[in-house]
């Protein structure tokens, strides 16, 4: 049964796939973020595969467009009378397939393969076992648990606590099947001149997190608001120590301030496709 998206004001977004939405909804985002002072509001149908669901979509679309102005729907199905019918619809349709398909199939003078499992990556069965894999990985070793791994590890992230070292990990390991552990700055560590023992054997593996003190305090306030931990004063002593750590080190290091996790992986990538040159 389609919901309808109850809202007074802003562009209604909706995103309409066969399958999960990621794909879709990870580029309606990445142009939507262009345009930071309209207001948007989302609504996603996933796993959308009939005429019947269509039909009832492209319904509730006509009734958003009669409360709102702009309607906006970003669409990537396989099957072209699913997508047509969706592409009745009276709002602007931006349909990822539509837009590029034709074009590869006159390029390559082959008909595309629209089998949608083939699509979202669960066609190529090890990929999808090596990141199985690597997010075992990466929670086993995440906040410094498991340190006898650490040589199994792509990538060591550094950095004091909710600096978004977890998330980034889980990210790159689910996405790209990298081997991402995280170790936890703690005050102690913060006090040393040097790497604690543990991490030295890894140097090359090691990527130190920084993040300004007000969106740390914000962050942390959120978990526990009250007490030291959250105090902004005591944010910029951790994240000073951090980073003298990080220099004396001589670590590379990545702001995580203004960076999503999509954005701080790609950093990451970049870093470890620098170190196999």
């Amino acid at each position: 049964m389609t919901t309808d998206p109850q809202v007074d004001s802003g562009r209604i977004v909706y995103f309409v796939s066969d399958s999960t939405a990621i794909t879709i909804e990870k580029l309606g985002q990445s142009l939507l973020s262009q345009f930071p002072e309209t207001e948007f509001h989302t609504v996603v149908h996933r796993y959308v595969n009939s005429i019947t669901e269509a039909h009832e979509i492209r319904k509730s679309i006509k009734r958003a467009v009669l409360d709102h102005k702009q309607v906006i729907v970003f669409s990537s199905i396989l099957d072209a009378e699913v997508r047509a019918e969706i592409k009745k619809s009276n709002a602007i349709v931006l349909d990822i397939f539509e837009s590029f398909l034709g074009q590869l199939e006159a390029l390559l003078e082959q008909t595309a393969n629209t089998q949608t499992g083939l699509v979202h990556g669960l066609g190529d069965e090890l990929s999808y076992q090596q990141r199985i894999e690597a997010v075992n990985f990466s929670l086993r070793c995440d906040d410094g648990l498991s340190e006898s791994d650490y040589s199994r590890a792509d990538i060591i992230l550094l950095g004091v606590s909710r600096c978004g070292k977890t998330p980034t990990c889980l990210y790159l390991a689910l996405q790209y099947g990298i081997y991402a552990a995280n170790y936890p700055l703690t005050q102690e560590d913060q006090y040393l001149s040097a790497l604690p023992a543990i991490l030295q054997p890894y140097h090359d593996k090691l990527l130190g997190l920084t993040i300004q003190p007000e969106r740390l305090q914000q962050i942390r306030a959120q978990r526990r608001p009250d007490g030291q931990y959250a105090s902004l004063e005591f944010c910029k002593q951790e994240v000073h120590r951090a980073e003298i750590l990080y220099k004396s080190a001589g670590l590379p290091v990545l702001d995580s301030s203004q960076m999503s996790i999509e954005e701080l992986a790609t950093h990451i990538l970049s870093f470890l496709q620098q170190k196999q040159k």
